[in-house]
């Protein structure tokens, strides 16, 4: 392996071990909460129990994909890869949304609709509210582990926009997941409450068709997010801004024109900059100049992976961009 690609490779093992830890904790929690309301609807006969379990089986499988997608995403660089494999993650992550959606919404509103064309009562009520109970304390405690790890300092009402910025699917999968999860457990509870105290059993039916249709939205936000980092999404604009700036503080730099990034992996950039030197240098100063700006740069953001220095004047970089955005859109 080149000392190039053993660099690289060690920048894709920045800390993912907040996220595994996320992950750990979410599996953990609803192998637990899977047992307990597969064995509450095997006994009560709850549409709304048996939904609830397949949507912890659903999400055990999904945690597990994102597992091995951070396994995948960690492995060296080749000759066929030679950024590595980063964007397993994100694929991985897009493979979730589906299933979520496919397996998890889908067969909770159809048992759903099948109870209430075909309703049975509940029986032994008091083990569903016992177990989804137990369910809420164990999925309770993923969530709050979760909020913590993605949140941060941020408040409570910045979580929407964070999710949408984030680029680190496995957290916020997890959260998004285990949030539905507390909707779902809500529903569960309302659905089998409703059955009991007017005696109409086609209620558990319709909490079953609730928990799948909050599944579906949870999918279809969370397929919208990985879909757009499986793409390509650029760095914050907080990195765009400390990029320009150190690349303009050398002496020696006219300015720094701009900064192409895409995100490879929640924490791997490529960025590609655009640098005007003072026109007296020669190749040689330019050079020692471009090795000064990579090691500053690489020391300000470890996650950039791979930088590429081009010396450019603003009208070329200009004219380039927006060459690119309007007539050809495979090349600057």
């Amino acid at each position: 392996m080149t000392a190039s690609s053993r660099q690289i490779h060690s920048r894709l093992q920045q800390p993912a071990a907040s996220s595994r830890l996320v992950i750990y904790a979410a599996l953990a929690g609803n192998f637990l909460v899977a047992l307990t309301k597969l064995w509450a609807a095997v006994w009560t006969g709850s549409s709304a129990m048996l939904s609830e379990s397949i949507h912890s089986l659903v999400d055990m499988g999904n945690e597990l994909l994102l597992l091995y997608g951070l396994r995948r995403a960690n492995q060296r660089p080749d000759h066929d890869h030679p950024l590595g494999y980063g964007r397993e993650v994100y694929f991985w992550s897009f493979v979730v949304a589906v299933l979520i959606f496919t397996l998890g919404a889908g067969l909770s509103i159809y048992e759903g609709i099948h109870h209430i064309m075909d309703p049975e009562p509940v029986e032994n009520v008091l083990a569903s509210y016992l177990v989804l109970l137990a369910a809420a304390i164990f999925e309770g405690c993923s969530w709050l582990l979760t909020l913590h790890k993605f949140k941060g300092p941020k408040r409570i009402a910045d979580l929407p926009e964070e999710v949408r910025h984030s680029k680190d699917p496995p957290t916020f999968i997890v959260l998004l997941e285990d949030t539905a999860a507390m909707l779902g457990i809500a529903a569960a509870f309302i659905g089998i409450w409703l059955s009991q105290h007017f005696n109409v059993p086609a209620w558990d039916g319709v909490a079953s068709i609730v928990i799948g249709v909050i599944l579906a939205a949870t999918a279809a936000v969370l397929g919208q997010e990985t879909k757009g980092l499986l793409i390509g999404e650029r760095a914050r604009q907080e990195v765009l801004d400390s990029i320009l700036a150190e690349a303009t503080s050398l002496d020696g730099v006219v300015g720094a024109n701009g900064v192409l990034t895409v995100h490879l992996a929640p924490h791997q950039i490529l960025a590609a900059l655009s640098v005007e030197f003072e026109d007296d240098l020669n190749t040689p100063q330019i050079e020692v100049l471009v090795i000064e700006m990579e090691t500053r740069l690489h020391a300000l953001h470890p996650e950039i992976v791979a930088l590429f220095i081009k010396p450019q004047t603003a009208g070329r970089f200009q004219y380039a961009l927006h060459k690119q955005r309007h007539e050809d859109p495979t090349r600057i």
